[in-house]
């Protein structure tokens, strides 16, 4: 017998198109408001950089000839089949790991589109301390790292992950 999807993790669904909607509608913005490379400061640590990226975190495999676009695309796809899986496997309940699977689902999607679509990524986000500056990214990366920062709490304050340390 199936479960009903409203009880299962497919619940949270909505938010995927939340990151998706929101990187989507940055990126356009960027691509319409700025010059590539452009830089438009924000607040003392904060800019807006246009960039394309065309490897993976912090411009991984970048200069490799164009395979690695669909080699990223297809382990994004495997991911987000895979965290779909999980999400109908688990209870609407399980809020914190349903959470966590929609936004690296939704920053995974929003990011498979770039690639897709333009052959880079669009990035704008950039972070910095005096002259140093973290990599530029964008609100689908905010998602997957907020989503992955949620997987390891999730461990630590879950009843499944209190066992699993109380057995090892």
């Amino acid at each position: 017998m199936r479960k009903p999807i409203l009880s299962t993790g497919l619940r949270w669904l909505w938010l995927v198109l939340v990151v998706i909607v929101v990187d989507f509608a940055s990126k356009q913005w960027v691509m319409n408001n700025m010059m590539l490379h452009e830089t438009q400061p924000l607040i003392p640590f904060l800019n807006l950089f246009y960039a394309h990226n065309y490897g993976a975190a912090f411009s991984f495999l970048a200069d490799k000839g164009g395979w690695q676009r669909w080699f990223f695309a297809g382990i994004a796809l495997a991911i987000v089949i895979s965290l779909l899986v999980m999400m109908y496997r688990n209870r609407a309940s399980q809020k914190i790991a349903n959470i966590a699977y929609a936004l690296i689902i939704g920053g995974a999607v929003g990011n498979l589109f770039d690639r897709s679509y333009h052959g880079f990524v669009v990035d704008f986000i950039d972070f910095y301390v005096g002259n140093w500056h973290f990599a530029t990214f964008n609100i689908a990366d905010c998602g997957i790292c907020i989503g992955a920062a949620l997987v390891v709490l999730e461990g630590f304050f879950s009843p499944n992950g209190k066992q699993a340390k109380q057995k090892g």
